[in-house]
């Protein structure tokens, strides 16, 4: 996994040449003094740098409009809805690595929902609070704004998954295009989820009960578990071989800002996402329950795609792909990238094959 004299190969040929051993001592000093840094001060990065403005905003939840040069060329505006868990800013993470940029200077009228930061007087909140409540005033502001009829929504992870149950209980609400990035629909499997979350000894109920908003860098220790050895190793290895390397750097801190950047879960909406979900499955058998509604994914009128990750290993493609069978939606397909779950969105994989195939769908489908 690591060679040391492969790493210092240009500074050393022969490890017993005394002043090669010595530059090879002054790097390993610096590499460590930055790395230290790195690890307990974390990297500067700005990010979520689009132009924008709120234009609405309940309790923590703010409404971005995204601002352009241009006037929209798409009529049918777009809300982009993301996760409980992370921050929103994934998806306008910085210059050439926005997915947000990108759409706006395709002509799209972009808003994006910021779920905010919740605190324990939030803890109580549930699904309807979030699906009943703040994206239908969302979707309100939207269309007074844009003077449109119809709109669009792209979900990425959890947010798809709100955003379908969002679906499924307006489906007259004028939602015309629904895109569903790497979001889980069918949970009946998941090779490291499956066996946690249903394990005797995992106590969901004393785990909110008790700590009443589950913290951020819980939730982000537990995805990172799925991959261990590479998280927790093979990861730091590399950030300390390239602790001097400004381009590595440059490329690195956004995502690590962002990953360790991680809200705060209301514990409410947590037991109903473990349980419904995870559990017992509940959304492909047409038996969730938001706000006292049967969440039925086949009343989802809209248009649909869904784009799984081949390499996704938090929401697996097979989770993904049953939107095209339980989904009413008549216009439906399924879109797969070779990329995981994160570089779906920002690696330069994603800007040839993902955001180019979400802008021409949509711009098919206005």
């Amino acid at each position: 996994m690591f060679n040391l004299k492969e790493q210092f190969k240009e500074q050393i040929d022969d490890f017993t040449n005394p002043s090669g051993v010595w530059e090879v001592a002054e790097d390993i000093f610096q590499r460590n003094q930055q790395y230290g840094k790195l690890l307990f001060e974390g990297a500067e990065a700005a990010v979520g740098q689009s132009p924008k403005d709120v234009v609405w905003s309940l309790n923590k939840v703010k409404l971005y409009r995204y601002r352009s040069p241009r006037p929209a060329t798409v009529t049918v505006p777009l809300l982009m809805v993301y996760a409980l868990i992370n921050r929103a800013y994934i998806l306008d993470l910085v210059p050439g690595r926005s997915l947000i940029e990108y759409l706006v200077g395709r002509g799209f009228d972009v808003y994006l929902l910021d779920w905010g930061t919740p605190g324990l007087e939030d803890k109580d909140l549930t699904f309807g609070d979030y699906i009943t409540n703040y994206i239908p005033k969302a979707v309100k502001r939207i269309k007074r704004l844009s003077k449109a009829k119809e709109f669009s929504i792209l979900g990425y992870c959890m947010g798809g998954t709100m955003s379908a149950m969002y679906a499924a209980l307006y489906p007259d609400d004028g939602l015309k295009n629904l895109i569903l990035m790497a979001s889980p629909i069918d949970f009946s499997f998941h090779p490291y989820y499956s066996v946690w979350l249903r394990n005797k000894n995992f106590d969901l109920d004393r785990m909110v009960d008790v700590l009443g908003l589950i913290p951020g860098n819980l939730i982000d220790w537990g995805n990172k578990m799925l991959k261990p050895v590479q998280n927790f190793l093979s990861s730091e290895v590399n950030l300390w071989s390239n602790a001097l390397d400004d381009k590595f750097l440059q490329s690195w801190a956004p995502v690590n800002k962002w990953v360790n950047d991680g809200p705060p879960f209301p514990g409410e909406v947590y037991r109903q996402w473990i349980r419904d979900f995870y559990q017992e499955n509940k959304l492909v058998k047409g038996e969730v329950r938001i706000s006292g509604h049967r969440v039925d994914l086949g009343k989802i009128k809209a248009n649909l795609l869904a784009i799984g990750a081949t390499r996704d290993h938090i929401t697996l493609p097979q989770q993904v792909k049953p939107a095209l069978e339980y989904c009413g939606s008549v216009d439906k397909e399924y879109f797969e990238v070779d990329a995981g779950h994160v570089a779906l969105t920002i690696s330069s994989r994603a800007t040839k094959k993902t955001w180019p195939k979400i802008a021409e769908w949509l711009q098919s489908h206005c």
